[in-house]
């Protein structure tokens, strides 16, 4: 069993620190980039040298860091990682000639840069990992996490995911119609019929552990799947529910990843149907679109599940007004990556 006790999140909301979920931050040409803060537990001389993905990596686990007791090990999930320092250090090559280069782009160019200078940085020789698989890697980094809780049900670890928007990567999704060509709004999103969505961006941190005592949330199951076929994604989902949901039993609340690409609606609208009579809400006109936008919305049910308030903004459809005892992630990374992840509230 994997348990959520302390979850912390840099977005491009005020999701840090002094969290409010229930105002919304516009996008500033067609992107949500995160609020950085101010970073004070890391020295000066060692935070001038950090990349954005490496820096926010490290500012959202800090603090939980501080809180843990213990630590065994650094589970993280990425589909690029430092891909601005990897840019630079491939443009240093050019420029210098395969001469002196600058070591830093290089050293945090690497995806597992975040969970490297994470063990560096707290000088912990656990387990540390990334896992890299574009729209399923934080799933695969859950599934990872599940296996060792199995196995050592008393130890802590540090999950979590990060990506940034890069110069790069932003211009290769754009040619590839993944972003949308016009102005969007943040409130409009959903309104827009047209290809594409807006660009994201975030670092997610989780302190798990085997032990149920004073968590906020149990994630139940996690499953995913490669595919175009609707019904194969459907019955992939009632499965799911069949397993692990008890005789009677029903979803509160259906956390979509819906983002404005009218290509993708068929899926959503699918699970939707079979989630019927379920409050629906949506997460990505608050962090836009990226390959671990689901880590955000594990951290955003673990808020709605402390507060039992649903953010007006956020809501779809609302059925009922009962208390939130479990929700279900529904993500969906351009129509091929799909991913559930069940969750019920602790204490």
């Amino acid at each position: 069993m994997l348990y959520i006790h302390q979850s912390t999140c840099i977005s491009a909301q005020q999701t840090f620190l002094d969290v409010d979920i229930n105002t919304l931050h516009e996008a500033v040409d067609n992107k949500l980039k995160v609020i950085e803060p101010t970073y004070e537990s890391i020295p000066p001389g060692i935070l001038r040298r950090m990349g954005k993905v490496v820096r926010i990596g490290i500012g959202a686990a800090l603090p939980l860091i501080r809180q843990a007791t213990s630590l065994d090990g650094f589970i993280i999930g990425t589909a690029n990682g430092g891909m601005e320092d990897c840019i630079k250090f491939l443009n240093q090559i050019i420029q210098y000639e395969e001469g002196v280069l600058t070591p830093g782009s290089f050293v945090q160019s690497t995806p597992n840069a975040i969970a490297g200078q994470l063990g560096l940085f707290t000088k912990n020789k656990g387990y540390n990992i990334t896992h890299v698989h574009r729209g399923l890697a934080f799933e695969n980094a859950i599934i990872d996490a599940i296996m060792l809780l199995t196995d050592h049900p008393g130890n802590n670890y540090l999950l979590g995911a990060v990506d940034e928007i890069s110069a790069y990567n932003y211009n290769i999704e754009m040619l590839s119609g993944w972003y949308k060509k016009e102005p969007a709004t943040c409130k409009e999103l959903y309104q827009t019929n047209s290809i594409g969505s807006i660009a994201g961006e975030s670092a997610v941190a989780f302190l798990i552990n085997g032990d149920q005592a004073n968590a906020v949330a149990q994630i139940v199951a996690v499953d995913h799947i490669h595919t175009s076929d609707i019904s194969i994604i459907e019955n992939q989902l009632k499965y799911l529910l069949q397993h692990y949901l008890l005789a009677g039993e029903k979803i509160d609340i259906l956390l979509s990843g819906e983002n404005g690409d009218n290509r993708l609606l068929k899926y959503y609208a699918a699970i939707e149907n079979i989630t019927a009579d379920t409050t629906v809400a949506r997460f990505k006109h608050m962090t836009g679109e990226y390959a671990t936008a689901s880590a955000f919305a594990v951290w955003l049910a673990c808020e709605l599940f402390q507060t039992q308030h649903i953010p007006a903004h956020i809501v779809k459809n609302q059925t009922s007004e009962k208390s939130i005892k479990n929700i279900l992630i529904y993500n969906n990374y351009k129509g091929a990556q799909h991913s559930f992840i069940l969750l019920k509230k602790e204490n």
